[in-house]
């Protein structure tokens, strides 16, 4: 009787994994043969300057006057007694403009809020939504300063 044949060693279902060398060397060679050239991240100003702000606002509403609404702005822009105008990011545009309009006029400044008006009136120490308010007295906090330079 012939012999039976060596058993031939299993050959497992997966494939091995492959290993990535990582060096500094091979990255370079990567990003120096890429087809665009890379531009490094841009600056997390934004993260911070809203963090500011709303921080600054807590101060005003804490120590300060600031007026809430679209009404109660208007007539502190017309009487003149505005500081500083915020207007949150899903004001209506037509609303939006005739502030813009009457802040013009009265000289004062006007801050588009990177939030909604949801996230105006929560900054605002409130429970309700604001998409637009007024800084009439800015009390202990340097806000107007901050975020309107050329008026100060």
């Amino acid at each position: 009787t012939p012999a039976a044949p060596a058993a031939l060693p299993r050959r497992s279902r997966r494939p091995p994994p492959k290993r990535a060398v990582h060096t500094a060397a091979g990255a370079s060679m990567r990003a120096a043969h890429s087809r665009r050239a890379r531009t490094p991240p841009p600056p997390q100003k934004k993260k911070n300057t809203s963090e500011n702000i709303n921080a600054r606002l807590a101060l005003v509403m804490k120590s300060g006057k600031a007026v809430l609404g679209y009404k109660s702005t208007m007539k502190s822009l017309r009487q003149g007694k505005a500081k500083l105008v915020l207007i949150g990011s899903n004001c209506p545009p037509l609303r939006k403009s005739e502030i813009e309009y009457y802040a013009m006029l009265a000289k004062t400044g006007v801050h588009h809020y990177s939030g909604n008006n949801i996230a105006l009136g929560t900054a605002c120490g409130k429970m309700f939504r604001c998409s637009v308010l007024s800084i009439t007295d800015p009390g202990d906090s340097d806000i107007v300063r901050s975020i309107n330079p050329e008026s100060a």
